[in-house]
């Protein structure tokens, strides 16, 4: 009798335990050296910088399809593979462009920039304004005319990550809209000298041109007013009484191939298994640009190799451990040309999306002080779910306990961080979505961004915060509740 009773209580011991096992996240399944070597994997020169619309990004693709089948995935894209693929819409100034001031043509790249693709025929007189200050706006004449204007940096904030690289879009965006409202049919930036800093920075963005995908703003491009750079050199021709711009800037289309690389791990519950926690990252970056010392090649082994390793990892520990809900792993491409990987994926999701009850999104988690953190979309007007936010904050003590900078999800934020990356577009349809990070750095976006670079701790708490996030979501009885009227203003 004794015996059976031991035996009994051995048993029930022995379930009790099971079942704290299965009620808690497995966390010792993510491993530092799996997410290490996941990472120089991934982020190695093999890939050349996975820029997207290339063969480089689709070869990353397909190593991240085959890792995600080793980590217990299974397909979720099209025609039962991993993959679903979308089209990159390029336009981009022809190098067929031909501009002149007072008949005198300009090598383009070299003598002008064209800072944004555009059909633009012009034949007009240039009214030079100084640096475009109110007063002088306000009483000169620009209808008809091509508009000169020193750049300046006055009235910007350029306390940001690669300001070389954006100080010509902000200065466009100072005055583009002013000018042509007055009529002005091209404008001319002089550089000065930041300009001139950053003319061999933003020559690869230029040339890049604007990427778009079908229904997108830049699906086509529309004749409007050219914006053209040049050098100070041609301030006196500018100046010049009966001075005339000449423009035929041409631009050409082209269509590329990219992808999400998508997959799942099947939930134990038969009604809550067809519901699905999504988990994203994207797996393209910058390719190979200007050269950083000998380095050209933008490895992106923390933007944001360090993401999809980490869900790969996820992804074991939910092969081991299935949750209640489904999990939806959906590795995103072309973030880089403008979030249109997760675009296209929220608007034509592979599972209803009614079945999504929650996005969680990282993007760059590997740098930066190992006890500090971010998300953003946890406070207003961001926040989209009290609930997932209380349920993102409570996984954060049970585990990492990090100490949280808010800074990065105010909407005075310099950086406007909520709205670059893959979340942004499931927030927009409706769905409860928050941003993991652990912030920028100084090797952002340049060719130091290595493996050997990440800080592996840091790495490997930021993935068990996600991790804990998402058991969380994939087993409490009810799914997060959206906050009413939730609008983003930008």
């Amino acid at each position: 009798m004794l015996k059976k009773l031991l035996l009994s209580a051995v048993f029930i011991g022995s379930l009790v335990q099971a079942q704290q096992t299965y009620k808690s996240p497995l966390t010792s399944a993510i491993k530092e050296s799996d997410l290490k070597k996941d990472l120089y994997a991934m982020a190695d020169n093999h890939f050349r910088g996975r820029e997207a619309g290339t063969l480089d990004e689709l070869k990353a693709a397909v190593w991240l399809a085959d890792e995600a089948k080793k980590a217990g995935m299974q397909p979720a894209g099209d025609d039962g593979t991993f993959f679903q693929f979308f089209h990159l819409i390029r336009h981009r100034p022809s190098d067929r462009s031909t501009i002149s001031i007072n008949g005198k043509g300009l090598a383009l790249w070299s003598d002008v920039l064209i800072a944004q693709p555009n059909e633009a025929i012009v034949d007009a007189p240039i009214v030079f304004i100084d640096k475009g200050r109110v007063e002088d706006l306000e009483k000169a004449d620009l209808k008809g005319k091509a508009v000169a204007i020193m750049a300046s940096d006055e009235g910007l904030n350029l306390n940001m990550s690669l300001p070389e690289r954006r100080y010509p879009v902000f200065v466009r965006n100072k005055f583009y809209e002013k000018l042509t409202a007055k009529g002005a049919v091209a404008i001319i930036f002089i550089a000065d000298k930041l300009g001139e800093e950053s003319w061999p920075a933003v020559v690869p963005q230029m040339t890049r041109g604007l990427y778009d995908i079908a229904g997108g703003i830049n699906e086509k491009i529309s004749p409007k007013a050219p914006v053209i750079w040049v050098h100070e050199k041609e301030l006196d021709a500018l100046k010049k009484a009966g001075s005339r711009l000449t423009t035929n800037i041409i631009t050409e289309t082209f269509c590329y191939p990219s992808v999400n690389v998508i997959g799942k791990i099947v939930g134990t519950d038969s009604k809550l298994n067809k519901e699905y926690v999504l988990i994203s990252g994207h797996h393209d970056h910058e390719g190979i640009r200007q050269k950083y010392g000998e380095d050209s090649i933008y490895n992106g082994a923390d933007d944001n190799a360090s993401v999809c390793v980490a869900m790969l990892a996820m992804a074991r520990a939910y092969k081991i451990q299935p949750a209640k809900r489904s999990l939806l792993f959906v590795f995103h491409g072309s973030e880089e040309r403008g979030l249109l990987g997760s675009k296209y994926h929220a608007a034509h999701p592979v599972v209803d999306k009614s079945s999504i009850i929650a996005v969680l999104n990282g993007d760059m988690i590997g740098r930066n002080d190992v006890n500090e953190a971010t998300i953003l979309g946890a406070n207003d007007p961001h926040k989209n779910s009290d609930d997932l936010v209380e349920i993102t904050l409570r996984a954060n003590e049970e585990g990492p306990k990090f100490r949280l900078n808010k800074d990065w999800d105010k909407p005075e934020h310099v950086e406007y961080f909520y709205f670059r990356s893959d979340h942004l577009p499931y927030a927009k349809t409706g769905i409860p979505a928050i941003f993991f990070t652990s912030m920028l750095h100084s090797q952002y976006h340049t060719p130091m961004d290595k493996p050997e670079n990440i800080n592996y701790l840091k790495l490997k708490k930021m993935t068990d915060w996600i991790y804990r996030t998402s058991w969380i979501l994939a087993n409490e009885k009810e799914r997060p509740a959206l906050v009413t009227n939730f609008k983003l203003e930008r």
